[in-house]
């Protein structure tokens, strides 16, 4: 029987459980077959979240085909219950594991990095926001080392963006990250009042959505038989939902006398309500009649009874039913929702109608979709409809 070692492993800013074994076919795929597991490149291992819903999962899925050897996270786990440091996906320095990065910074740009983290939280940003500031203002404190970051001139700043972009390679979108996370801290932490506004920012480039057309939606819908991936898929591209808004609904926020999504504190805290599909409620409603246990709290719950269903095993569902379903085109759980905005345009629904469908703060973002004549809200459809009036027996 094959022997697994679980050691402690931070990556892309989140706490992880690596796992180390020697090459086997078994084991091998039935991670691939596991929502929550994934293949590191840079770490070169499978890795789960540290999360005790996600460690259940991948237990008994290798159950009876693998021995697990847990001595080093049962330390690591120990250690951080001994500092009292919480471990979670890592929005604050103190759940950075001891042999990061974090801890090689020197004291004073470590105490600069913990008021940024605790700065980011007091003005309520949200964690995916902490996180990603807190991880790009890192890339500065490493290369600073023993260098205070207080010090810095605006000149300074300037020479490491050029250095990040021409020597580090990083792209328009994470250096307009990168600059975000320090003017936040140059002028939020610090107080240094317009202190970027003498450094440009790069012009991102135009990206279209991409998206899938009817035929792939109802091959795609038609490769899924397990009912709860089926109905998270018809849910995101019936309602035009992110993941996260997928994941994060609850059973109190499908109101089926209005037919109407409830989408609470979305993507810049913004609450909305989209449109409930007939097809997507008959979906829903299947789902939760076969489910055991049912869910309590969250329309589609983890492991753990209460808990909300995982962002990356949503998007591990989508990729395993586009595999199976034949689609080769680059795209990801996104472009369900890119998918359900085009295929509104095309049937002549408003931009304007769209952007509040989608939860967009501007017109231009909704803009890249093309303008198409003014409906009625009241009259809008989801295009899931339309989709099954035209192969109902092929995707249910």
């Amino acid at each position: 029987m094959e022997n697994i070692r679980l050691t402690p492993l931070t990556h892309r800013g989140n706490a992880c459980i690596a796992l180390h074994f020697a090459l086997d076919i078994t084991i091998n795929k039935i991670l691939k077959a596991l929502p929550c597991a994934a293949w590191s490149k840079t770490h070169k291992c499978w890795y789960i979240p540290l999360q005790e819903a996600d460690y259940k999962a991948f237990q008994q899925s290798v159950s009876g085909k693998a021995t697990l050897d847990t001595t080093a996270i049962r330390k690591y786990l120990k250690e951080r219950k001994n500092e009292s440091r919480p471990v979670k996906v890592m929005s604050t320095v103190n759940s950075a594991p001891p042999n990061s990065a974090v801890w090689r910074l020197s004291e004073e740009n470590l105490g600069e990095l913990k008021k940024l983290i605790q700065k980011l939280a007091l003005k309520s940003y949200s964690e995916s926001t902490i996180r990603t500031y807190r991880n790009e203002f890192m890339q500065l404190l490493k290369l600073l080392k023993n260098k205070p970051v207080t010090d810095l001139s605006v000149e300074d700043v300037k020479r490491y963006m050029h250095y990040a972009m021409n020597k580090e390679g990083i792209g328009e979108n994470t250096a307009h990250s990168r600059i975000n996370a320090l003017k936040f801290y140059f002028e939020q932490v610090l107080g240094k009042e317009k202190f970027f506004w003498e450094i440009p920012r790069p012009k991102k480039p135009l990206q279209l959505p991409k998206v899938m057309g009817e035929q792939e939606l109802r091959r795609l819908f038609a490769s899924v038989g397990n009912k709860k991936h089926k109905a998270i898929l018809f849910t995101a591209y019936g309602a035009g939902l992110r993941v996260s808004e997928v994941v994060g609904l609850k059973l109190s926020d499908i109101d089926s006398d209005r037919m109407q999504i409830f989408v609470e504190r979305a993507k810049g805290k913004k609450d909305r309500y989209v449109m409930l599909s007939p097809l997507v409620l008959d979906i829903l409603r299947a789902y939760i009649k076969e489910s055991k246990p049912r869910p309590r709290v969250y329309l589609f719950e983890g492991v753990e009874a209460g808990t909300p269903y995982s962002v990356k095993s949503a998007q591990k569902v989508f990729q395993l039913a586009k595999e199976k379903a034949g689609i080769k085109k680059h795209i990801s759980f996104h472009g369900l929702r890119h998918s359900f905005a085009t295929h509104l345009l095309e049937k002549g629904v408003d931009v304007r109608y769209i952007k509040d469908l989608l939860g967009h703060f501007s017109i231009k973002t909704t803009e890249r979709y093309l303008h198409v004549k003014k409906e009625q809200l009241i009259n809008i459809l989801s295009p899931l409809d339309s989709l099954w009036e035209k192969a109902a027996d092929d995707i249910l």
